[in-house]
């Protein structure tokens, strides 16, 4: 269930991109004003996740996660009911507040059903749903919305809604129950009572891994912001075929959709940090950091191939496009090319997401995690946000002296080069992770001994 509420709050972003150029045509809007939008519902979601987190740390997370998943079906919906920008900005960014709920609470609790030695394959598991909800979006919206844009959003609400009756029906862990150091406790009907304070706010910031996982964010979420308009170049580079709106909609959506299948190296990049991590405390930190470096030449050749000789079918429905589209990526010379760059350059990028994840983890207590992960959120989104904007910006000035769809290619470009500085936050974290590593673990195991039956507090 956390996979699939994970997998359906991204879809609800991914939405956003893939619809730009139709939604900003049925509005009679730009398409950097429709960037826009997409920047604030990240925005939303960030900055609402701090205070999602910081409640989950202090009482019951479930139902939390159920109205959370509920605030952004009926933000989706509302949307839909949008006949101008401000409306749709509004009511997205309704959406952006559900969705910050399912970040960092869920986070909290997937963390209590996965131990240490474990923790970032399951990590692989619940990022990469994300990225899969991302494939959803990008598809459904692309498909189905080619002709009108909102009935994928009707589409998605609902099954956002079914999910959200179905999380009812799950267990809810108790706290710290994956951790060893109270594993005897807990088995011995002992219970981890601690929850977060106020206090407790300023100490989160005083470990020096988490400022280092923070700060990685500020720069790395620009360059994985600006990613989100790979579908929109694809779809100029459509365009520049000959292709109408409709049509390079629709098959921008499915290239943007295939480019990301390479994410699902993260199951491979999570278990690799679960088996070095043991070896050495500082392994996440080091795979994350050679991963995030090891994508950048891949990312920039991939926005650079051209896309020639398609053949799409038009007038033959959304299925034929899609088909015709998919081949193209064995019978197309560039649509391969491109393909396989894409699959490099996420198979590094997907080394960073299980490992920060279970970095994250690994350097905070239990009670401490939701909000800890809304934190970071909070960075990424805030960088993420800029980069999401700031790439169709610099897309619209570059026009002037680059026809589109190479403005957008030179604009993500850029962007690709703040993981440079992001890459040197993870060094440095590989230095600070081990002492902070060994002060929860040994904290934790004073505490399982107060929580045993007779025991000193």
């Amino acid at each position: 269930m956390f996979v699939l509420l994970a997998s359906l709050d991204n879809a609800a972003i991914a939405l956003y991109p893939a619809l730009t150029k139709v939604m900003a045509a049925d509005l009679a809007v730009s398409e950097s004003r429709m960037g826009l939008v997409t920047a604030l519902v990240i925005l939303a979601s960030a900055l609402t996740a701090v205070v999602w987190g910081y409640f989950g740390d202090r009482s019951s997370r479930k139902p939390l996660l159920f109205w959370g998943t509920l605030v952004w079906c009926l933000g989706l919906v509302l949307v839909t009911r949008s006949r101008s920008l401000a409306e749709l900005a509004g009511w997205s960014a309704l959406v952006g507040v559900g969705l910050g709920g399912i970040a960092s609470v869920g986070f909290s609790m997937i963390s209590d059903f996965v131990a240490p030695r474990r923790r970032g394959l399951a990590m692989s598991f619940w990022g990469l749903s994300q990225g899969a909800g991302g494939f959803f979006g990008i598809l459904l919206g692309g498909v189905l919305g080619a002709e009108e844009w909102r009935t994928p959003f009707i589409g998605l609400a609902a099954a956002g809604g079914v999910t959200a009756l179905l999380y009812l029906t799950t267990a809810d862990a108790p706290r710290g129950r994956a951790e060893p150091q109270l594993a005897e406790a807990l088995a011995a009907g002992g219970s981890y009572g601690y929850r977060i304070e106020k206090s407790d706010l300023a100490l989160l910031l005083r470990i020096r891994t988490n400022r280092w996982l923070i700060l990685q964010g500020l720069t790395g979420q620009l360059a994985y912001g600006s990613l989100i308009w790979v579908p929109l170049l694809y779809q100029g580079k459509v365009q520049a075929a000959g292709y109408g709106l409709a049509t390079a909609t629709a098959v921008g959506a499915v290239f943007g959709a295939v480019f990301q299948i390479g994410g699902v190296i993260s199951i491979l990049a999570g278990h690799l940090g679960d088996r070095f991590q043991r070896r050495t405390p500082r392994a996440r930190a080091i795979i994350s950091m050679v991963g995030i470096l090891g994508a950048v030449p891949f990312f920039i050749a991939f926005f650079f191939v051209p896309l020639h000789g398609l053949d799409i079918p038009v007038g033959e429905g959304g299925m034929a496009i899609v088909l015709a589209t998919l081949a193209s990526v064995f019978t197309n010379p560039y649509a391969a090319a491109a393909f396989l760059l894409s699959l490099a350059a996420l198979a590094f990028t997907s080394a960073d997401s299980p490992n920060w994840y279970a970095l994250l983890t690994d350097v905070n207590l239990p009670e401490h995690r939701g909000t800890a992960f809304g934190l970071g959120n909070l960075s990424n989104g805030v960088s993420r946000t800029a980069g999401n904007g700031l790439t169709v910006v610099a897309a619209g000035l570059l026009t002037s002296s680059f026809a589109a769809p190479w403005n957008y290619a030179i604009g993500l470009t850029v962007f690709q080069l703040f993981f440079i500085p992001t890459g040197l936050c993870y060094w440095m974290a590989s230095k600070t992770c081990p002492s902070d590593i060994a002060r929860v673990r040994s904290l934790l195991d004073e505490r399982g001994r107060e929580a045993l039956p007779g025991g000193q507090p």
